[in-house]
């Protein structure tokens, strides 16, 4: 598999790594934008949601894709309160470790799961734990969301400014945005950052971007 998603999330891992490698060990027990996780909860929740990807590759592909990466965020039961709450208690398990053994479990899963897939073809599909069947380039597009959109809560959280790389706003814009222009003149990290809650919108701002053909994701 030879995809720019792939491409991106490595990218964006490696500069997650960067940025974390550093944090002194009470950092890890900051306030996260995302509560109830500290810093370390939210990244042991990115571990948690990276680390699923060698699962689904051990398994038989389904014939034939179903979703695409805007549909897997879709609302429907992974948005309930059951389901946040499963991710919370997994985010806050990983946490209980050392926040410099967290950074090195990312380091080694999410450097696995770019050997792994670049082992793959680029027509493989994969079924997620939500039973979405999905092109691995969909879901490995979603990875970057996750690592991307939970990277500007870690840089906040810890006061740094945004790490985000260029490959990450490329790819993540691009599945909110498709053909569609950037409204009200942003640069793609502001877009990203509004589209995703990062950074407040106002009410007209809220307006424009209602009237672009943007494709809103359902974050948990």
């Amino acid at each position: 598999m030879q995809d720019r998603a792939l491409d991106a999330f490595a990218a964006e891992s490696s500069a997650l790594v960067a940025a974390l490698a550093g944090v002194p060990a009470e950092g890890f027990d900051l306030p996260s934008p995302c509560p109830p996780w500290t810093v370390g909860g939210l990244l042991g929740h990115v571990i948690v949601t990276v680390g699923r990807v060698p699962g689904m590759l051990a398994e038989p592909a389904p014939a034939v894709a179903t979703v695409d990466a805007a549909g897997y965020y879709r609302r429907d039961e992974r948005s309930s309160a059951a389901a946040n709450a499963a991710r919370i208690a997994a985010g806050d398990d990983r946490a209980a470790r050392p926040g410099a053994s967290l950074v090195t479990e990312f380091t080694t899963i999410s450097g696995y799961v770019v050997e792994l897939c670049r082992r793959e073809p680029a027509d493989r599909v994969v079924r997620t734990r939500h039973g979405d069947a999905m092109l691995l380039a969909d879901f490995m597009l979603t990875r970057v969301v996750e690592v991307a959109v939970h990277g500007l809560d870690l840089a906040a959280a810890l006061g740094r400014p945004a790490w985000t790389t260029p490959a990450a706003v490329t790819a993540v814009s691009g599945l909110l945005l498709g053909d569609t222009p950037v409204p009200l003149g942003w640069d793609r990290l502001t877009f990203l950052r509004k589209a995703t809650g990062r950074a407040p919108m106002t009410a007209a701002e809220r307006a424009a971007a209602g009237r672009q053909r943007i494709r809103w994701l359902a974050l948990g």
